[in-house]
């Protein structure tokens, strides 16, 4: 009966470790399918005549906090009026 008891919960242990690859696989697969279509809507703003760098920096500013953003501003005004780049 032990043997029984252990081969059954080695089968269900060996089920939920595949489904748990499957479906990280499954992400894996979404991810490349998401990163291709990022890469042709970068593909079409150049195409259109965009600087993709640009856009790409308009993104990462727009992820971050306002407040946290404005102060970087701040400091990096401030430290380009000291350099008398401003």
């Amino acid at each position: 009966m032990n043997d029984a008891v252990s081969d059954a919960s080695y089968s269900v242990t060996a089920d939920e470790l595949r489904q748990f690859i499957e479906r990280f696989e499954h992400l894996e697969a979404e991810k490349k399918d998401i990163s291709d279509q990022q890469k042709e809507v970068m593909a079409e703003a150049k195409g259109r005549g965009y600087d993709t760098r640009v856009i790409r920096k308009v993104i990462a500013l727009r992820k971050r906090d306002k407040d946290d953003l404005a102060e970087e501003e701040a400091v990096l005004e401030m430290y380009k009026a000291a350099l008398g780049m401003a």
